[in-house]
């Protein structure tokens, strides 16, 4: 009798400590979020931040309900493909470093990455409109350049993220 009181006793404390998942987040001030986010594992993070993006996608683009799954599945096709792309290009290097063949066949790598991601998003942008109008593809690449552009301003840079950034004139 105590083992199994032991065992639900137990079983009660983990249940007890389980992350609760159906979180309010529109009623949570923004440190209650980060404080819950910080607490996920990064698995979970991951996919919450997944659910969140399409969610928002979802909402801007008004799909119609019976779309929502197929579109889903299509434009997380999509991301994970341009994702895959994107890492056959590393970005970290130091082009002053580089000798002039070598800066050539970067550049030249660049170029081929970018023409992969244009083809890509151009058959992906063809998947898309047999589940969704053209105008909301448009309106999705419109959407991404926006979130892309916001995540670059909240990225820090450097190591002083207060300083501001210079930038060359061309």
């Amino acid at each position: 009798m105590k083992k199994i009181l032991f065992t639900l006793f137990i079983i009660y404390g983990f249940g007890l400590n389980a992350q609760r998942t159906d979180y309010d987040w529109k009623k949570m001030d923004p440190k209650q979020r980060k404080e819950v986010i910080n607490n996920l594992s990064p698995e979970e993070r991951k996919a919450l931040l997944t659910k969140f993006r399409n969610n928002m996608v979802m909402e801007n683009l008004n799909i119609d309900p019976s779309d929502k799954a197929e579109f889903t599945d299509i434009y997380n096709e999509y991301l994970e493909s341009q994702k895959q792309i994107k890492s056959q290009f590393n970005s970290d290097f130091n082009p002053e470093t580089l000798s002039d063949d070598e800066a050539k066949a970067k550049l030249q790598q660049s170029f081929d990455v970018g023409q992969k991601l244009l083809d890509n998003r151009k058959k992906y942008a063809d998947k898309m409109q047999q589940v969704i109008p053209c105008q909301k593809v448009l309106k999705l690449f419109q959407s991404e350049g926006m979130m892309r552009d916001k995540m670059n301003e909240r990225k820090p840079r450097g190591n002083n993220s207060n300083a501001p950034r210079q930038r060359q004139n061309p």
